[in-house]
């Protein structure tokens, strides 16, 4: 089984979103250092700030392993979320998005053992060269870079392989004022549900940590 962190920065360009990811990278390590001990490939993906990780062994451990070329996308129904984040999906006022991160949060250990990339060639290519056919990703932001990243649950679906969202590990991009007009949380609720209808299964951090 592999574990992906999914783009968990130490800073986002929205104060609500920044807040959310504080809450949880605490409890993200603690699974992340579970599974560690059980064998488990912990795969931190925090996108657009790989210089920061140029040297890290994580990092240089890819270069180790073979490129596989992953398998043709199959087809997948991809229907529309039912939150719309068209406005940038901040639920704390700010309306122009930055690159405001530098690194993965810094409550999340990355091992000597673990592996850092944000590409999904890479990363699938580490999932074959491991023989790994179970993926469980957390992380952010379940509406946008969990679905959408080349190592996201769009692709990994796609390439066959068997994937689940941490559900209590992720949160979403999304403003109250804009449609369905319900809250934070039942927007990220509503995202969670529409993986669920739509991609892949759902599982609790706290199921995990009694496999």
């Amino acid at each position: 089984m592999a574990l992906i962190i999914c783009d968990m920065w130490d800073r986002h360009w929205s104060r609500g979103a920044t807040e959310r990811v504080d809450a949880i990278a605490p409890r993200i390590d603690q699974l992340a250092a579970y599974l560690r001990e059980r064998g488990s490939v912990i795969i931190h993906a925090p996108s657009e700030t790989l210089d920061f990780y140029r040297d890290h062994p994580a990092r240089r451990r890819l270069d180790d392993i073979p490129r596989r070329r992953p398998p043709r996308l199959r087809p997948h129904p991809d229907p529309e979320l039912p939150i719309d984040d068209s406005d940038g999906g901040s639920d704390t006022g700010e309306t122009e998005p930055y690159t405001a991160w530098t690194r993965q949060h810094p409550a999340i250990r990355i091992a000597a053992g673990d592996l850092i990339s944000d590409d999904g060639l890479e990363i699938y290519s580490a999932l074959r060269d491991a023989k790994i056919s179970t993926v469980a990703i957390a992380g952010v932001h379940a509406n946008m870079c969990i679905l959408n990243r080349s190592f996201g649950i769009k692709n990994l679906v796609r390439w066959d392989l068997d994937t689940v969202l941490v559900r209590d590990l992720t949160d979403a991009m999304y403003n109250p004022a804009m449609p369905p007009q319900v809250s934070h949380r039942r927007g990220t609720e509503l995202a969670v549900e529409h993986i669920e209808a739509h991609w892949c299964p759902t599982i609790t951090s706290s199921e995990l940590f009694r496999l």
